[in-house]
């Protein structure tokens, strides 16, 4: 069973036997993503309170992003799949590959992160705003497939073309 809780966990979770929560109401678990009153129960995403290791702080959590979820919504296929074949669940480690904002239709600006440049790449202006879409156009393509996604993406430029630049009421 899968359960999509949103940003946070609701506050009643606590009172549940078998579930630890934080402060924010996040479930706790562990690098497994499972929680740390029952090894049954798994967490992801924003509802989870997942060990950060790497930070180098004692007791630092991942942060909410969706970055994290998409990473944890990998390796959690990958611990239902050892756990039904009765193999040892992975432990998840957070690969930051850095962050992209959209600062309206022409532009953007990101920190880049990896292993390729050694280090944080700043990226700004039109060339982080393609990255952005691109990034974002990735993620529709996950949730609705290819051709969907091609055909949204055509039906915009059209849309777009026809639509006045200025709209005046």
């Amino acid at each position: 069973m899968v359960w999509a809780a949103g940003i946070q966990a609701p506050v009643w979770l606590g009172d549940l036997d078998g579930l630890e929560v934080n402060r924010a109401h996040q479930l706790v678990v562990d690098t497994t993503l499972a929680t740390t009153r029952d090894p049954d129960i798994f967490a992801l995403g924003d509802c989870a309170a997942c060990p950060w290791p790497e930070a180098g702080r004692e007791g630092a959590i991942l942060p909410p992003r969706a970055q994290v979820a998409r990473q944890q919504a990998t390796l959690l296929v990958r611990s239902i799949e050892a756990r039904l074949a009765g193999r040892p669940l992975p432990r998840f480690r957070f690969r930051d590959f850095g962050s992209l904002v959209s600062l309206g239709e022409l532009s953007a600006v990101g920190n880049l992160m990896g292993r390729l440049i050694g280090g944080s790449l700043l990226v700004q202006g039109l060339i982080a705003r393609w990255m952005y879409v691109s990034l974002y156009k990735l993620h529709q393509v996950s949730i609705h497939g290819y051709v969907r996604v091609a055909l949204d993406t055509l039906s915009r430029i059209v849309r777009h073309r026809l639509e006045p630049r200025v709209k005046l009421y």
